[in-house]
Order: C-alpha cells, then sequence, then structure tokens
C-alpha cells in the first residue's frame, strides 16, 4: 500500500499542473454502484473492498469517506496510512478540502470517474480559496495498476419480450415524447441499468448486475448503442436495427457527445427526419440536450454547451422503476422460486448444524449438548464456514427455473461478523459457523424474470433476552413499514421513520436507510425512489407498481448485527375514505420465508402484529407448498405454526 501512494504521489508532482490532491471515486464511467474487476480503482489505492467510499490522496495524507454501512469494515481494512472519515459524523469531502489545502491547490480528478452534479459541487466549494478541479488526462491510478485486470468481452444478449413486457419501439416512442416536452432534442443515457432496459439488452460485463458496458444517444430522429463490437452477435444487431439503433464503438461517445452539442449528429447518420422519432421536419424548435446530473459522467458533460444542457434526472429512471404487468408477474415468481431455496437451505442448514455442532436448531431454545466435529484432518472437510454454507444457498437457487446467478455478494455473517453492515467473506479468513451465535444471511439472485433481495436472521442454539429483544424490536420495525397506508405523493424520506419507532423505544437504531428499488432482471438496488434518512429520498414519491424493500436492522459492533427484509410492490390501498380525493396506498408482500419464532419476544408484539404474523406464515406455507418436498414442507410448517399469545403487549408502549 505504501508503494502504492509513493507512486501516485510521484505521478501526481509531474502532472502540469503539479496536483495537490488527487480524487480517487469508487465509480466507473457509469457512475455504477457495482463495477467490474478493472474499475475498482478506489479499492486497489486504498483495500478497502466496500461498494461506496471515496478516496483522498494529497502530498501528506490518505483518506477515506463512507457510509455507516461501512464504518466497521472500513475500520478493519485500511492500513495506519489511511484516515478513515465517516459520512455524517465527520466534515463532508469538499468541505475538508477547502478548509485544509492551501489557497489555488490542484486537486485532480479523472472526468470520466466523476458525475456533473458531484463535480460541480466540488468546483463551487473549492472557489472560496481559488482551488481547481484539474482534469487529467489519462487515469494516474490506471498508469501505476500494474496488474490491472484487463477488459472481457462478453456477449450482450436479447432480453425477449415475454420477460421485458415493453418493446423496444414503445419504450423509445415514450422517450421521444418526453424530449419532445422537455424542448430537447437529444439525451445522453448513461447509466447501465437505463441503456440495458431501453434497448432490452443484458449482459455480464459487471458481476451480479446483468448489464452492458455501454452508452446510448437517443435524438428524435435516431438512436445509438456505444459498446464494444465484438460483444454483439449478428442476432442482437439485427434486433438494434430493426428498432432503428445503430451500433457504433464504445469510445467513439465522446466526438459523437460533440456533434450532438453542434447539431450534427443526426445529418452524420443520414436520418430521414421523422422516420423513426417524433420530429417531422428540420425546424423544431427543440435545442436542449438532456442530462442527468447523477449518472452522467462530468466528461462527456464538457463536450457540450452547458447552457443548452437540460440538468434533469433521466426519464428512464422513473420509467423503469414503474414494473409493467409482465414483470410485476415475473417478479412475483422469482421471489416464490427463491422463497423455495431459501427454506430448503434453511432445512439443510438447521439439521448439518444439530449434526455437527450439537445445536439445538432452528425451534428448541436448548445449550449446545457437544460438538460433534471431529478433530484435524475430518474437521476441515466437515466443519461450516460463512464461505461453505452460502455456496450452498447459491447451489438450492441455481437448480431453480430461470436462474442466471447471485444479484449481489452474499452476505453470510456468524455473531460480531453480523455487525458488519454489508460484510463480504472471504474463504481464508471467514468464520466457522457457531452454535451459540446470531447468523444473518442477506442474499438474492438474477432471474431471467426478476431480481431478487431477502435477509433473515437465525440462532441455532439459545439466544439471550437481549438478542431477543433486539430481534423483536426489527421485526417491529419491518411490520410497521409493511403495513404502511399513506396519500399519494408520499416519499420515502417520510416513511422511514416507521421502521425505527420500535427501535428508538429502547434506545437502538441502524446507520442505513430502509429501503430500495429492485430491478426486473437488472441492478438489485434501483431507483430514483428510496425508503431513507437521507434528503435523496425526498425527490421522488412512491408510486403504484414500484418495488421497495423493507429492511431495518439493528447492529452491535463486536457481538452480532440483526436484519429483515422483504420486497414489497406498492398498490393501490383500499380505504374506507379518501380524504382529499388524493387516493391511497400500501404495500405487498412478494418475499416467502418464515421468520424465527425462538427469536421473537412475543410479549413485546401486539395482538395485531401477531396476527400479521401468522397471516403472512399461512401465505408462506400455501405459496412455497408445490416448490418443496415433504420433508421441507414438514419443516416449513412447523416453522410457521401460528401463535395466539401475547402476554404483555403492553410493554415499551
Amino acid at each position: 500500500m505504501a508503494d502504492i501512494l509513493a507512486s501516485l504521489r510521484s505521478l501526481m508532482a509531474s502532472q502540469s499542473p503539479p496536483l495537490d490532491a488527487l480524487l480517487v471515486p469508487s465509480e466507473d464511467y457509469h457512475q455504477s454502484e457495482y463495477v467490474s474487476a478493472r474499475d475498482k480503482r478506489r479499492e486497489f489505492v486504498s483495500g478497502f473492498t466496500g461498494s461506496a467510499g471515496l478516496a483522498l490522496i494529497t502530498k501528506n495524507e490518505a483518506r477515506l469517506w463512507t457510509d455507516g454501512r461501512y464504518f466497521l469494515q472500513a475500520t478493519q481494512q485500511l492500513s495506519d496510512q489511511w484516515k478513515l472519515m465517516r459520512i455524517g459524523e465527520d466534515p463532508p469531502l469538499d468541505v475538508w478540502m477547502s478548509d485544509n489545502l492551501q489557497k489555488e491547490a490542484a486537486i485532480g480528478i479523472d472526468p470520466w470517474c466523476v458525475s456533473v452534479d458531484t463535480a460541480q459541487r466540488w468546483e463551487r466549494a473549492f472557489a472560496k480559496k481559488n482551488q481547481k478541479l484539474v482534469q487529467t488526462s489519462t487515469n494516474l491510478v490506471d498508469e501505476i495498476w500494474k496488474n490491472r485486470p484487463p477488459a472481457e468481452i462478453n456477449p450482450a444478449v436479447d432480453h425477449p419480450l415475454e420477460f421485458a413486457g415493453r418493446s423496444v419501439a414503445e419504450k423509445l416512442k415514450a422517450l421521444r415524447e418526453k424530449l419532445s416536452s422537455e424542448k430537447a432534442r437529444g439525451i445522453i443515457i448513461t447509466a447501465l441499468d437505463e441503456v440495458a432496459w431501453l434497448y432490452n439488452i443484458r449482459g455480464s460485463d459487471v458481476s451480479y448486475s446483468p448489464v452492458v458496458h455501454a452508452f446510448a444517444i437517443v435524438t428524435l430522429n435516431s438512436a445509438f448503442l456505444y459498446v464494444d463490437k465484438r460483444k454483439v452477435s449478428s442476432k442482437v444487431s439485427s434486433s438494434l436495427q430493426a428498432n432503428g439503433i445503430e451500433v457504433r464503438e464504445y469510445g467513439a461517445v465522446s466526438s459523437d457527445a460533440a456533434m450532438l452539442a453542434s447539431n450534427q449528429l443526426d445529418q452524420a447518420t443520414g436520418v430521414n427526419f421523422g422516420q423513426n422519432g417524433v420530429c417531422q421536419n428540420d425546424t423544431c424548435d427543440n435545442d436542449l440536450i438532456w442530462v442527468d446530473p447523477a449518472s452522467c459522467c462530468y466528461a462527456l458533460f464538457s463536450k457540450l454547451d452547458a447552457n443548452k444542457v437540460l440538468l434533469q434526472q433521466s426519464p428512464l429512471a422513473l420509467a423503469k422503476a414503474l414494473k409493467n404487468p409482465v414483470e410485476l408477474d415475473g417478479l412475483k415468481n422469482a421471489h416464490i422460486r427463491d422463497g423455495a431455496a431459501v427454506v430448503q437451505y434453511l432445512v439443510w442448514l438447521d439439521k448439518q448444524m444439530q449434526e455437527i455442532y450439537g445445536a439445538s436448531g432452528y425451534f428448541l431454545e436448548g445449550e449446545v449438548t457437544s460438538k460433534k466435529i471431529p478433530n484435524a484432518p475430518c474437521r476441515e472437510t466437515m466443519k461450516l464456514t460463512e464461505v461453505s454454507v452460502s455456496d450452498k444457498l447459491e447451489g438450492f437457487r441455481a437448480s431453480k427455473e430461470h436462474f442466471r446467478g447471485l444479484s449481489f455478494p452474499t452476505i453470510s455473517s456468524v455473531g460480531p461478523n453480523a455487525a458488519i453492515i454489508h460484510y463480504s467473506p472471504q474463504a481464508k479468513t471467514c468464520a466457522e459457523l457457531d452454535p451459540n451465535s446470531i447468523y444473518l444471511f442477506d442474499s438474492g439472485a438474477q432471474y431471467l424474470d426478476g431480481t431478487t433481495d431477502i435477509t433473515r436472521t437465525v440462532h441455532f442454539g439459545k439466544p439471550s433476552a437481549h438478542e431477543k429483544a433486539c430481534y423483536t424490536s426489527v421485526l417491529k420495525g419491518h411490520i410497521a413499514l409493511g403495513n404502511a397506508r399513506f396519500p399519494n405523493g408520499t416519499n420515502g424520506y417520510s416513511l422511514d421513520i416507521l421502521a425505527r419507532i420500535p427501535l428508538w423505544r429502547y434506545g437502538l437504531d441502524y446507520r442505513h436507510g430502509t429501503g430500495h428499488g429492485i430491478g426486473s432482471y437488472l441492478n438489485v438496488h434501483e431507483g430514483p425512489h428510496q425508503i431513507s434518512f437521507r434528503p435523496q429520498a425526498r425527490n421522488v414519491p412512491l408510486q403504484v407498481s414500484m418495488t421497495v424493500t423493507d429492511e431495518p436492522g439493528y447492529y452491535e459492533d463486536g457481538n452480532f448485527g440483526i436484519r429483515l427484509e422483504n420486497v414489497l410492490v406498492i398498490k393501490e390501498a383500499d380505504t374506507e375514505f379518501n380524504f382529499g380525493d388524493k387516493g391511497y396506498l400500501s404495500f405487498e408482500h412478494i418475499t416467502w420465508a418464515p421468520y424465527q419464532i425462538k427469536l421473537i419476544d412475543l410479549s413485546i408484539l401486539t395482538p395485531e402484529e401477531i396476527q400479521w404474523l401468522n397471516r403472512y406464515h399461512s401465505k408462506c406455507r400455501e405459496i412455497l407448498a408445490p416448490s418443496l418436498h415433504k420433508n421441507e414442507m414438514e419443516w416449513l410448517k412447523k416453522a410457521t405454526e401460528p401463535h395466539s399469545s401475547f402476554v404483555g403487549h403492553m410493554v415499551a408502549t
């Protein structure tokens, strides 16, 4: 790590002008949350493997900013040459730089790896001391990364209409109508999931996300896909051409953005105006280029006339989030198969924990009788680790129809590791399962008809009263949010508190948002909406046919972590009244797997919460029964037995 920092500082000094600081973001050219191996530049320089973070390297210091999901992980992974900056607790990066770097400092950035709004925010902050954001001509990290993984040539594939639900022609027509209504003549699309959704293509360029490294430009009359042409088969090329989409090399997007700015792109293609679009002649008064400031990189924005740019959230973000009926059916079916896989995993794991470790198991609260696992050498082949059991879970999923892979690295975490919110176990260093500790697994899969994400927390021994109280508080928040009814126009910021109130009553909380959208065989984290305490959650109201997760948690550093997560679909609510004629909304659960009864302190639940739990468990049995074998169904029946006890339910009111 010291050599990396020394090499970067030497390279910084050789720039013109010499750089006083270098910013290394997590994102790639498309501002992606999850990036390919060759784009993990921030991880390479810092050693921190979390998906979110920003590294700053000055002449004498190295600092890393990340959010509350990763505080504990970053503390463990950063060397003593780095200082962790906790977002929300320490000064924001732009404030720290403005206050701590000298006047007229030159701060380097690869303009392809930073969004327009981030670059502009930094420029405003730096202007106070005449500090300058310098766009480097090459990525300095790439220059010193000797063993940088090569670019992979993975094929792009068509996403069939039977799963997509809307044709490319329909999507392009709607997009062009939106462009016209906003007086725009073109849009640059940089977010990988938006390109994939618009053109009904999928790929495997980024682990866990079925996307293709590509840009798109759409005008009122033409459409382009910028991609390594080696990835495009004749079949995919024919499909694209049939929809009026011209395939160009990935790197051509830069020069084409400049041509778009000078209104020469359509003319250069020889497009007949009106053939594909909504503009019937070349006298249209649309003169703006639409750019999403959160996802478009600064390099492409710099090719445009800033006075003729519409800086506004991409219209595809909301269109993609509003699932069509085919996508909703697909998501529900995918979650049924996924729920069956999770139950099969729990049945297997319950048996293994009892046989190998002498655990009392999923249902009983007894002490561990004895460790039945023998000493070496047999021990290594028999023991269960965080990685070996997560591999088994993947195997259950892989047996299901339409399975295409995991939707993110499985968070399989025992005891103290479960307190690391986005823990990623590694085969050489992961923990062995412990019947006396909580086990949290947050996992999901990519199926052709939908993307899944589920979290359950279990204990195979005797949980403490404190662990039960914490689990039950998380469950109460999970139930409260899932049962919410709210008027049209309500955003996720307003609802976030519902999941936290039961935790707040005991002085507990968690450092992450409560819900995110889910893609339709796309990214597992999807916007533009979210349920969170963060200000961005105010931007977009929750709407019918959106998906969103419900995942409160509690994490006790050094001891354990608890999280429960289901995917919900937003639907119209059947309310007795309709104040203000607004219309009211509610949630529908589409995730099916039991909550562990022995971790619940039933005395803390209200009668209504117990009734909800019984109804949910009854649906689990009904919905999953056709997908389970006899012994698995017997296990599920026992795991979902109805409970009527609510003694002491007034506690903590």
